[in-house]
């Protein structure tokens, strides 16, 4: 009896416990939940904080990572209502999926990449052809996102190849999963060199811009946003409006973007 008093103690305690969960779920659900570049952190966090106070909607939840991370994890199926890219490419991998609605596409932003320093350092580079970042590294290493999936890898990979310098520096290159985590390793002094987005640099007052590398040495760096396919949240399309608007225009400008904020198909 005792035994029986228990488990149905536990089957009810068990029940309680599901509605529970499902109501926290139900709850959660209603969250404007975005998946955005590593690189977006500072000026979006900016733009939503925007966004909260002309709207009066709670704050969107923003989940930052790689770009192709983040792609992984819709296709996986993790919820999301926006998705904004650090490159065409990883976009073009969901549209692929149908994991996104394809008219809300805009390609928003653009940006640069730039060679980056501790801010006390000396080193001098001229990104030209030629160029021999593993003399200058000595034998310390070049901090890059990774160079075959990570956007500002990618990036960073195809300028030195045009500038003919990626073979003589390709075995010092200390791979991040993201651009912050390869912008971290320059700020805290393990990599004398690293390659991030000059927004980036802006960012972290412990870095400074070395150079940066010329717009032609690499494909142009664009930033689509869309939503998500399986979104039903009616505050992401809201959102993506103010995006595309002048108040948050001022945020990704202050942070060094350039807005473009055209609508664009598959690249």
């Amino acid at each position: 009896m005792t035994t029986r008093r228990h488990v149905l103690g536990f089957a009810a305690a068990f029940l309680l416990g599901m509605g529970s969960v499902a109501s926290t779920a139900q709850a959660q659900s209603k969250d404007l939940v975005i998946f955005a570049a590593a690189s977006l952190k500072n000026a979006l966090d900016e733009a939503a904080a925007g966004w909260v106070k002309e709207s009066g909607k709670p704050a969107p939840k923003i989940s930052y990572a790689a770009s192709n991370a983040l792609a992984k994890q819709l296709e996986q199926g993790a919820p999301a209502d926006i998705f904004m890219s650090a490159d065409l490419d990883w976009m073009d991998y969901a549209a692929s999926k149908s994991l996104i609605k394809p008219d809300t596409r805009v390609s928003l932003l653009a940006n640069r990449i730039a060679l980056v320093a501790a801010k006390d350092s000396t080193a001098k580079v001229d990104l030209k052809s030629g160029v021999d970042l593993a003399a200058i590294l000595g034998s310390g290493r070049l901090a890059m996102g990774n160079v075959d999936s990570v956007p500002a890898g990618k990036y960073g990979k195809a300028a030195l190849e045009k500038l003919g310098g990626w073979d003589k520096v390709k075995d010092k290159v200390a791979q991040a999963d993201n651009v912050r985590a390869a912008l971290l390793l320059v700020s805290r002094g393990e990599a004398p060199l690293g390659i991030v987005y000059t927004t980036d640099a802006a960012a972290d007052p412990q870095v400074k811009v070395v150079a940066t590398f010329p717009e032609d040495s690499h494909p142009p760096i664009i930033y689509p946003v869309a939503v998500t396919k399986d979104s039903a949240n009616p505050d992401a399309q809201a959102f993506l409006t103010y995006l595309r608007g002048p108040a948050a225009k001022g945020a990704f400008e202050k942070q060094g973007f350039t807005v473009l904020n055209k609508a664009a198909s598959s690249s």
